[in-house]
């Protein structure tokens, strides 16, 4: 059944990459399948994150300025062509939502901090699983953040799998998987919840559900997405 609250509603989504568009349209089909879904993708931005980590170290002092500009100028563009709300989708980058915010009329919302806010909800003890070395720093200080305003002290169990990106990178959807649900395997034990810092698990949530482990995973784009809605639906 349609939701009339959604009906008419667009939402703007800022990418980095061309290729993670799709898991996003996905989930959104799914949870708001009302919405018109603008994307605007540039694989340049990360690009000039990755080229400029690789010459100064993995920090976020190291992002490159123009990098957020360009994130602000595409969200005052999406404002302009009708959007009710945007969701910027890189979690290297996420505090570029804080920046372009008070230049924007409209909520936007950065797809990692919805999932940080729950996990910190579920558990005291918290498994943060990343695949790509450049958006630990930032997934990192998402969670401590979300933390820090809900009152909470927490302990942040750090598990990489760099594998998995390449296996993904390459076209082997297959051993990404394998290699994510044995990483979750192996802590499971140790930690109260998990959370997937990049969108680009999302692709992983269904094999999570047949997979039945002990412990909540949750992933950004469904829960970015689910906290979108809620701002749509009240709009």
């Amino acid at each position: 059944m349609a939701n009339s609250r959604l009906e008419g509603k667009i939402l703007g989504v800022v990418h980095v990459g061309a290729w993670v568009a799709e898991v996003s349209t996905a989930l959104a089909r799914e949870i708001m399948p009302e919405v018109t879904v603008l994307h605007i993708t540039d694989d340049t931005i990360q690009w000039a994150v990755n080229s400029a980590m690789a010459a100064k170290g993995i920090a976020q002092e190291n992002i490159p300025p123009f990098n957020y500009l360009r994130v602000a100028n595409y969200c005052r563009y999406l404002q302009d062509l009708g959007a009710d709300a945007i969701m910027f989708g890189c979690s290297t980058m996420n505090r570029a939502a804080e920046y372009a915010q008070p230049l924007i009329d409209i909520p936007i919302v950065a797809v990692d901090r919805p999932m940080m806010e729950k996990a910190v909800q579920l558990g005291t003890r918290i498994g943060l699983l990343a695949t790509l070395d450049t958006t630990v720093p930032s997934s990192l200080r998402q969670l401590r953040n979300a933390a820090a305003r809900a009152g909470k002290e927490i302990e942040i169990v750090e598990i990489f799998s760099g594998a998995a990106f390449t296996a993904l990178r390459s076209g082997d959807r297959a051993r990404h998987d394998d290699l994510l649900v044995e990483a979750i395997r192996a802590h499971e034990r140790e930690v109260d919840v998990i959370a997937m810092a990049q969108i680009s698990m999302s692709l992983l949530e269904k094999r999570v559900a047949v997979e039945g482990f002990g412990i909540p995973v949750l992933n950004s784009g469904r829960e970015g997405l689910l906290a979108v809605r809620a701002i749509l639906e009240q709009s």
